[in-house]
């Protein structure tokens, strides 16, 4: 394409700019990548790699605990918070060069400095120089949020620091409720910290089905996390060498470290968007249709700066539509419903569909398929965990509109549950397949008792 220095000029290297540029390039599109930290993005440098990293490493207290049960003995078994960190770090650095290479491989150019936009096709790089572009792709995801206006904010650390302490604390307040949130609870709990969770809702994970939340919580708290639902962090001080946390009812206490997770904004400040004429939402995210195309014809968005389903899954898909839409002669436009999740919570949830709240609002008749259960593993290591799974059917068509587990391996489950949900299966389909015994999976296509609304 004449005219310009690049066809496409990528502005963030996480996982949906990453697979953007390599798709572009591979299509034949002279493609460049800016990155001013680390080629990966929030996923894979300081989000979910990193994350469930600790998530294996927080589940070996009780996998000795329950051992015992099975005639294995556990006896000086020690933590070390740093061995866990240094490996964490060399784990994210492998992953980091394995991302340069593929790109390189592709054939796009790597610039590793802080880019912004300059206008409709032109883009400034830190360093001083500018280069063009026919079309511009804004892949700068999101950074958490920390309230400013708190008295005492600087003292608290986000999911970014996290991963990075020096040592662990003897306790921890995490603020928020969502996926984040609850993720650190179960990792800081299951490492030996005494964990309070605080969030404003009446209840964890805000849009999740009601059994979910409820389950969860239930078993979150057996594990020895404090729950306190509809409260709000008002005020952090220091005390000691730790902190000391009031909340909204006047209740203070003593902690090492605060932890905020209470959402996180699209990376757009100082970008350059607006003087370019790029449009954003009531929430500073990129506004686009549904080919991630901005107010301005010629630059794109994807992947958390768009604020559409901020999951990563999500990102490299809309980032490969972007790429084949653009310049491989496709017309492709990604479907945000149906989106398969986990939380990698302490039990786990895989989740894919409506929610039960959902679906009685929007059918005239919902069958509702459930149970809770001990899973096997624990008759013999005699712990008190219960497992939930649930189908939401539609009672007309006897289609399944969602699918709901808590428990071991859930997020497995809801990947290949996403797919016969997608594929439009029916509650007769579940009940023809025969069951893989023993398994906990097996449930779910054995389950008759059914609650009909």
């Amino acid at each position: 394409m004449s005219g310009f220095d690049y066809d496409l000029f990528v502005i963030g290297a996480g996982s949906g700019g990453v697979r953007a540029a390599r798709i572009a390039a591979r299509h034949g599109a002279k493609v460049a990548v800016a990155e001013e930290y680390r080629v990966g993005g929030t996923c894979v440098i300081r989000g979910c790699v990193p994350k469930k990293l600790f998530v294996y490493a927080s589940h070996f207290a009780e996998a000795f605990e329950d051992a015992v049960g099975f005639g294995w003995t556990s006896e000086k078994v020690a933590f070390d918070w740093a061995t866990l960190v240094a490996n964490k770090d060399r784990e994210i650095e492998r992953l980091n060069k394995a991302y340069v290479r593929n790109l390189e491989a592709a054939g796009a150019e790597l610039i590793l400095e802080r880019a912004t936009v300059a206008g409709p096709h032109s883009v400034a790089l830190a360093s001083g120089r500018q280069v063009t572009a026919r079309y511009i792709l804004v892949a700068t995801g999101a950074t958490p949020f920390l309230p400013r206006h708190l008295p005492g904010h600087e003292l608290a650390i986000t999911s970014n620091e996290a991963f990075n302490l020096e040592r662990l604390p003897a306790r921890i307040v995490i603020a928020g409720g969502g996926y984040i949130a609850v993720e650190f609870a179960g990792i800081f709990s299951g490492l030996g910290v005494e964990t309070v969770l605080v969030c404003r809702g009446e209840q964890i994970l805000r849009g999740f089905d009601g059994d979910l939340r409820n389950h969860l919580t239930a078993e979150m708290k057996k594990k020895g996390i404090e729950i306190r639902a509809r409260s709000e962090v008002t005020g952090i001080a220091r005390s000691g060498d730790g902190v000391r946390v009031t909340l909204d009812d006047g209740a203070q206490f003593g902690a090492g470290q605060v932890m905020f997770a209470t959402g996180r904004i699209p990376n757009v400040t100082g970008l350059g968007l607006q003087d370019a004429g790029v449009a954003l939402n009531p929430h500073m995210a990129v506004k686009v249709d549904g080919y991630s195309r901005s107010s301005v014809p010629s630059i794109y968005a994807v992947g958390d700066v768009t604020n559409r389903v901020n999951l990563t899954p999500v990102a490299i898909r809309e980032g490969h539509a972007f790429a084949d839409t653009v310049f491989g002669g496709k017309d492709v436009m990604v479907d945000h419903s149906l989106v398969p999740t986990a939380v990698f919570s302490q039990p786990e949830i895989g989740t894919v569909g409506m929610t039960e709240e959902a679906a009685r609002q929007g059918f005239s008749k919902v069958d509702i398929y459930k149970t809770s259960f001990r899973p096997m593993k624990h008759t013999l290591s005699g712990r008190d965990e219960r497992m939930l799974m649930k189908l939401v059917v539609d009672g007309e068509t006897d289609r399944v509109l969602g699918c709901h587990i808590c428990g071991p391996d859930a997020g497995e489950m809801a990947q290949l549950l996403g797919i016969a949900v997608r594929m439009g299966a029916r509650k007769s389909d579940f009940d023809a397949t025969l069951a893989v015994h023993p398994t906990a999976a097996e449930e779910l296509v054995t389950l008759r008792e059914k609650w009909t609304g």
